[in-house]
């Protein structure tokens, strides 16, 4: 395996996995020795993206700020892991053709889950005020989410093991990007 770098891109609803399986692949992957940087997204909200509001425009400003920072990493041999519900199609597919136009590789994990099944397992009730109507522009409920047409790693949360999800994705990455 090379020394390439490339962003591999969790996208999904709150709550789907994306947190605990980027970090699980980042782990996995410096225990092999890689430069591995991981930019979750309620962390990069905190530190990148602070002030923006749920608004499209703000959103996609947040995902944005987060490709570019991710195509810095990938471009210079990093493998650049996001965790971001990312929640419109046309960003995301932005994000990639910037990505790929530097030169490092790009991988697409959709990190699928059905709603009712996001909802049993949300301690904080978001998903249940959300279906209720108490809280406005919630992703997947009350605003839009594009699901990827083309990811590389489908992963559905709701059936597959953590370890499942984590040996497909470490197969993506090991076979794409030139790495």
């Amino acid at each position: 395996m090379g020394r390439g770098g490339c962003t591999v891109w969790f996208t999904g609803l709150s709550g789907s996995g994306k947190s605990t399986l980027s970090e699980a692949v980042a782990q996995a992957l410096r225990a092999e020795g890689r430069a591995v940087e991981l930019l979750d997204g309620d962390e990069v909200r905190t530190h990148l993206s602070k002030g923006l509001g749920f608004s499209a425009e703000d959103r996609n400003i947040n995902v944005r700020r987060i490709g570019f920072v991710a195509k810095l990493l990938a471009r210079n041999g990093v493998i650049a892991i996001t965790a971001a519900i990312s929640p419109y199609r046309a960003v995301r597919d932005e994000v990639r053709a910037e990505v790929l136009a530097s030169g490092a590789g790009f991988i697409e994990v959709f990190m699928r889950c059905p709603i009712p099944v996001l909802a049993e397992r949300d301690v904080k009730g978001l998903y249940r005020k959300a279906l209720a109507g108490e809280i406005p522009h919630f992703t997947g409920v009350s605003d839009p989410y594009e699901e990827p047409l083309h990811p590389e790693v489908i992963v559905d949360s709701s059936t597959d093991s953590v370890a499942d999800g984590l040996a497909r994705v470490l197969a993506a990455v090991r076979a794409g990007a030139a790495l």
